[in-house]
Order: structure tokens, then sequence, then C-alpha cells
């Protein structure tokens, strides 16, 4: 099969690129490199620049490198962001996905991955989020992407596209230095920059109810996400019609005090966090279940925390050559 990845310059897309490369599966990168990097698209994957708002040229894509299927990651994805500019990610994350579905239904492609969110649930008030606990977004990304999910979903039920939308939840690591995180916007390299600038860590808020007063998160390798695209893309392939909506998590909590812990562990610096007020809107804790997905997929993480910072450190001084510790 040949597979359109829109986003593939991106973080994640480059690692999605590069795991269905690996599996044999044939990848062609749509891009509008507003943030993606095309040093990071393999050599032998065709790039194309494009948005997706632009429907006719998807349509030449499709038809160009016969394509069979779609990894949809290419999105807006700031959660402040969002809320100062829920215009610009309602077009860019909702009318982007309806020009590409339009284009993906008349050139009868027959399965579309779909990026989505554990931002779809909002702040639920469970140990473990499963993929029927109530959605109640809080942000217009979230909202954004919740949306994206009814229309994938509608989509496959009135054409016979097979549908799978993946909720991921706390992503970092990367697979090798250059594939890292060059954003400054996920906890991870967020620390990283305040420790390499002399700077203390924050911590939004210490009294929360969680065994240290910090929020808890559920943190995926990026690796292992790019592998669960690779799981679905071939159930869908091989079940035509199929729909399926999926948590992407690990199923274990950890505390923002103890993710700071262990990364000035690895990276040798020792700046205790201070503590600043509360976020509006952050839940003290949003764990998965990720037992659907090991089920439907065959799938589940294997990789650790532990994993996840010291591939990341790698990244961030390769791009921050002072930033090493001797």
């Amino acid at each position: 099969m040949t597979w359109l990845i829109t986003g593939g310059a991106g973080y994640i897309g480059a690692h999605v690129v590069r795991a269905m490369t690996a599996a044999g599966e044939r990848a062609v990168v749509y891009d509008d490199l507003s943030t993606g990097v095309p040093e990071r698209v393999p050599g032998g994957v065709p790039l194309v620049v494009g948005s997706t708002l632009d429907g006719e040229r998807l349509a030449r894509v499709l038809a160009e490198h016969s394509v069979t299927g779609v990894v949809h990651l290419a999105a807006k994805k700031q959660v402040g962001e969002s809320v100062e500019q829920p215009l610009r990610y309602y077009r860019e994350n909702i009318e982007g996905l309806r020009v590409l579905l339009d284009a993906v239904t008349a050139a009868q492609v027959a399965s579309l991955v779909f990026s989505s969110s554990a931002a779809v649930y909002g702040m639920p008030d469970v140990a473990l989020v499963t993929e029927e606990t109530p959605c109640l977004p809080i942000s217009p990304y979230g909202e954004t992407k919740l949306a994206g999910e009814w229309l994938v979903r509608a989509t496959g039920r009135a054409t016979g596209l097979s549908t799978a939308c993946l909720r991921y939840f706390n992503v970092a690591g990367a697979a090798s230095p250059e594939l890292a995180d060059t954003g400054v916007f996920n906890l991870v390299p967020m620390v990283f920059e305040k420790l390499t600038e002399g700077a203390p860590p924050r911590v939004f808020g210490d009294d929360y109810p969680t065994p240290d007063g910090t929020c808890v998160r559920d943190y995926i390798h990026v690796v292992d996400l790019a592998e669960a695209h690779v799981a679905a893309a071939r159930v869908l392939s091989a079940s035509p019609g199929r729909e399926l909506t999926l948590n992407i998590g690990r199923g274990e909590g950890v505390s923002v005090r103890e993710m700071i812990d262990r990364i000035t562990a690895v990276t040798g610096y020792d700046l205790p966090p201070t503590v600043a007020p509360r976020r509006p809107g952050d839940p003290a804790r949003v764990v998965a279940s990720a037992d659907r997905a090991a089920a439907e997929l065959g799938w589940k993480a294997r990789h650790d925390v532990q994993d996840m910072i010291a591939s990341a450190w790698e990244g961030w001084v390769r791009l921050h050559p002072e930033a090493a510790r001797s």
C-alpha cells in the first residue's frame, strides 16, 4: 500500500514515516512546513509541500502517487494558542480535515488514520480514562479533535472508508537525536529549556489531590506511538469498513514532580523546581487505559519514562551543544 502522511515532516509525523517504511509500506509526505522540517523526511520518500486546505493539490497528490491510505497528523496543536486563536484552529483542524476527506472519498482511498488527542476528555474524574469516558474538551484545540473524530467516523459510515481515531496521551522521546521535538510546548523540553538557561523549572500547582500534590500524566514514547500507527494502518487495510477509536498511552501515571526529578537526574542539572499557581483547566490526573488498543491492534508500549527522557535529552544536546554536562 501507499500511505499519504500529512504532517509527515513534523516531530510525530517523521517518526510515523520511519515506522511505516521500516514495516515495508510506501510513504508520501504532505506538509505545509509551518512547523515541519524537510530534513526529517527520509531519502527516497517523496515530500509534497502543501496545505490540507488545498483540495486540488491534495487530489493531484492522491492520484499521482496512487495513494491507498492516509495518516492525518497535520494540525495546529497548542492548547493555549487555541484559546487565543479559535477561528484559526477551527479552520486549520476542521476545515482542513473536511477538505482532505473530500479528496480522500473522491479518490476512493480505502483507509484513514486520524491523529486525535486525550484533550477530547477535558478534565476526567477517573483513575483510568477509557474510550467510554465522557468527552468534555475544555479548549478549542480539544474541541477540534473531538469534532474531527465525529467527521471521520461519519464519513466512514457513509462511504465505507475504514477509520481509526488514535487518542494520544503525552508524547515524549525520540528515535534518534535528529528527530527530537524542537518545540518547547511539552513538559520535557520545557524543563530542558529552563535548566539549560540556569533557571529552575516550574511546577504549576502543588496542591492537587495526588500523592505529591502535582498533576499526574500518562507519557508515551513517540516510537511506541509511531508503531501504533503502523498497527492501526494494517488492521484497517485488512478490514474494509472498520471503525476504531483507541487510547494510545502506557496506563501508568507519573507526576510532574517525579518527571522533573527524573529529568534532572538524566541531565546532570540540580535545580529544584519552583511552584507557580495552578493553570486554569489543568486536570489533576489523566492516565489512559490502553487495553482496547492491545486487544484491537496487538500493540503495547515498550519504552519507559527513562527511555523518553534520555532520548529527548540527546536530541536537545544535539541542538544545544552547550547544554551538555561533563
